[in-house]
């Protein structure tokens, strides 16, 4: 099991001296993946329902500061030399598609292959009009278009495409990205057109297990997942076991025991025996690697949560 986490662009914890020091620290921890989420504006007044938490309000709005996500990669590109560095995940629509192939490729030359490509199709509408994006309500097709683009742009060496949404010929798009055939890419999301966008383009499928409309936080509840989207894999002609499974624990908090709707005790919460028990069920289930959250109130103590997931859990496993 790979186990990874999440870089702040948000909040008091969004300083370069702040970033530099918990990348550098989980380098040498050894997580397998640093991942960072994605906003260009905050808009003042959101209506849209943010889809992980249980009130739909977006957490941290308030500030409305935001770093670039792709800036900020490249920043732990240059500071890091072990981990692979994701977004998570891009919401495709928000840039055009050559836009974001230039830059995936780019940083994964400039981090020797380290890029990992997360993608989703989108949640609040307010950002795609402040951004002039295209239509929120047609988002899942450019996310799917797109993807289509971003493959033949990293692969071929003529590339050529007429979509609905982007189209592009007579261009040179060098260069490559390290990574043969391409980046991978993480599939977020955990709805069924999540599922199929999984299926048709993914390399792994990469869900957040708190959803409220598509709750993941029990073991079981995970496998029914699973086995739907190993369901519609196979109705796309994809071999299911051709694609892996992240899961991401954005609550994770060795401090704190969570409980469902049904009163059991939330996955990856609770006692450090109750957090290996769940690991290694999730490990039966399929699942490849976890993206944990270590982000606290202050640097001194995200750097302790760490250090006791390194010292006191990971060696329990």
């Amino acid at each position: 099991m790979d186990f990874g986490m999440t870089i702040p662009t948000r909040g008091p914890l969004a300083e370069p001296q702040t970033i530099e020091q918990l990348a550098r620290r989980a380098d040498q921890l050894g997580f397998a993946y640093l991942a960072v989420p994605d906003h260009i504006v905050v808009p003042r007044k959101i209506d849209s329902r943010y889809p992980y938490s249980p009130s739909g309000n977006f957490p941290g709005s308030e500030s409305g500061s935001c770093l670039d996500q792709f800036s900020v990669l490249t920043f732990l590109a240059a500071v890091t030399t072990g981990p692979r560095l994701v977004t998570s995940v891009t919401v495709i629509p928000h840039r055009g598609a050559l836009e974001s192939a230039k830059l995936v490729a780019s940083i994964d030359v400039l981090s020797h292959g380290r890029m990992t490509l997360g993608v989703g199709a989108g949640w609040m509408r307010e950002e795609f009009e402040a951004l002039g994006a295209p239509s929120f309500d047609q988002r899942g097709q450019v996310t799917d278009e797109y993807l289509e683009a971003f493959k033949i742009l990293w692969t071929e060496d003529d590339p050529v495409f007429e979509g609905d949404f982007v189209r592009f010929r007579n261009i040179s798009f060098l260069p490559k990205p390290v990574q043969k055939p391409h980046p991978p890419i993480w599939v977020g999301g955990e709805s069924g057109p999540a599922l199929r966008r999984t299926a048709r383009y993914g390399d792994t499928w990469y869900p957040i297990g708190n959803n409220p409309r598509f709750p993941l936080g029990s073991i079981d509840r995970f496998a029914e997942r699973v086995q739907r989207l190993g369901e519609i894999a196979a109705e796309e002609d994809r071999d299911p076991a051709s694609i892996s499974l992240i899961y991401c624990a954005l609550w994770f908090d060795e401090n704190k025991t969570l409980t469902l709707d049904d009163g059991s005790r939330h996955l990856l919460s609770g006692s450090v025996e109750q957090i290996v028990e769940d690991v290694g069920a999730l490990a039966e289930t399929g699942v490849q690697g976890l993206m944990l959250n270590f982000q606290r109130d202050t640097l001194e103590q995200s750097l302790d949560s760490m250090q006791h997931f390194a010292d006191v859990i990971r060696p329990a496993l």
